[in-house]
């Protein structure tokens, strides 16, 4: 008796999620975006109560007036393009520029502030609209989708102005001396660096001061690279550098409200003016001392601890090592330009660095983690990263003291701890790589048959 068994056909529909399937991503989605909004709402409502402009206000009013940094509005709408076709692409950028020359002249007819930047906010907040009006289902997701990636970078940009404002309200008192303090088991390289800035005036200054100044448009570049892919395959990559730089920013700012610190240049330097504990950086070392809390202005933010720039520099680093060699070169560029400039402006301690890459490393392995989904490596990674990161705060608070009397202990041990931190990241993500298929070995030619001969 003959026995039919039932074949499996192959899915037809390219391997995507079934309609069941995507109800649980729809529902993240939603959440995350109403967490978005109420977030900056927040924001919105505690600018308003120091009596200035929250994100929400400032970003509504770049539509028409002249916007703070026309290259970012500019790396907004490049963002966005990626879900358009190069059609759409060419017809958007002449859109963009056209508009801007209009507005150019308008102000320079009225005498107004001069910027560019319009032209791009325009066109973006068109797409949106055109998403919502003229497109269904899956189009409509992901023009929304590129939309909204443009105006979240702009968005992070106007937060943390934000955040920087409720920092210097808030928190009258920083912590710089022991910071300052834990730095000398470092070897307190921001006077070091900040020794080799000065002695390479004015050439120095101004490249670190564009590199510095630029480092979201260069996010952007690199976040283009890696999504260069979505206008044909229609769809974004689970992870990319974008979403971590933005996490970084929302994250970030909020230990900054727990461990107040305004810089070297600031607490001990000319731009501290007579709050500054002493004149000092970059040419004196800070003298020893019990460290201990001391007042400061109500307008310097209280954003060193921990390094952003730092924490952003690394995300870029790390998200251009899958790139091709000019994208892995201007990472490392970026990197170690970024970290000169921290410390050769006075902007930051060297222990400010250090905490920064623990956070930097811990938030994107926690948001590669979710991307691919959670399992133990990740959860591993994520709490190493965590409590090296408390622990270093809880030492540069409690134990700065000791840190600077055993030096050669302590700077090694702080070293370390990142490095650990930098080990599991490179080992756990290496894991996660899927594997290559080993190359089939070439099949042995079949022998030809024997060709008659002629007799």
């Amino acid at each position: 008796m003959k026995t039919t068994s039932t074949r499996i056909s192959p899915r037809r529909d390219g391997g995507r999620p079934s309609a069941t399937g995507r109800r649980p991503r729809v529902a993240l989605w939603a959440a995350a975006g109403v967490v978005t909004t109420g977030f900056l709402v927040a924001l919105e409502c505690a600018a308003r109560h120091y009596g200035v402009r929250g994100p929400l206000t400032n970003q509504a009013r770049e539509v028409v007036f002249a916007p703070d940094s026309g290259p970012l509005l500019y790396a907004g709408l490049a963002l966005t393009m990626v879900v358009l076709t190069w059609r759409q692409r060419l017809l958007a950028a002449c859109a963009a520029v056209g508009i801007d020359v209009v507005f150019w002249l308008v102000r320079w007819a009225a005498g107004a502030d001069m910027n560019f930047g319009n032209g791009a906010l325009w066109v973006v907040l068109g797409c949106a609209a055109v998403a919502v009006t003229r497109r269904r289902g899956s189009e409509r997701t992901l023009l929304l989708k590129g939309a909204g990636l443009g105006l979240l970078l702009v968005a992070g940009h106007k937060t943390g102005d934000t955040w920087l404002l409720i920092t210097s309200e808030t928190r009258r008192a920083v912590l710089d001396p022991y910071v300052a303090t834990a730095d000398h088991a470092l070897g307190d390289p921001s006077w070091l660096v900040g020794r080799f800035v000065h002695a390479t005036e004015p050439v120095g200054g101004h490249v670190l001061h564009l590199v510095y100044g630029q480092l979201p448009l260069a996010a952007a570049l690199v976040g283009l690279y890696q999504l260069r892919h979505v206008a044909a395959e229609r769809r974004f990559p689970s992870h990319h550098l974008v979403r971590t730089f933005l996490v970084i920013g929302l994250l970030g700012p909020a230990v900054y409200l727990l461990f107040p610190v305004v810089g070297p240049v600031y607490a001990y330097g000319g731009d501290g003016g007579p709050w500054a504990v002493a004149q000092l950086w970059p040419d004196v070392l800070p003298p020893p001392g019990v460290p201990h809390a001391v007042p400061f202005d109500e307008v310097t933010p209280r954003n060193c601890m921990p390094s952003l720039h730092t924490a952003w520099a690394t995300t870029l680093f790390v998200h251009s090592r899958r790139a091709n060699r000019a994208v892995r070169f201007a990472g490392t560029f970026w990197l170690v330009a970024t970290l000169t400039a921290t410390l050769g402006f006075g902007y930051h301690y060297g222990v400010d660095l250090i905490a920064g890459v623990v956070f930097a490393l811990t938030v994107e392995a926690a948001m590669r983690a979710s991307a691919r989904g959670w399992d133990r490596a990740g959860i591993v990674l994520v709490a190493h990263g965590t409590t090296v990161f408390a622990v270093l705060l809880v030492a540069y608070r409690v134990l700065p003291v000791e840190m600077a009397e055993h030096r050669w202990a302590a700077g090694p041990l702080l070293v370390l701890a990142a490095a650990s931190v930098v080990l599991g990241h490179v080992r756990t993500t290496r894991a996660w790589e899927p594997e290559a298929a080993p190359a089939k070995a070439p099949e042995p030619p079949e022998p030809a048959e024997p060709r008659p001969e002629l007799v």
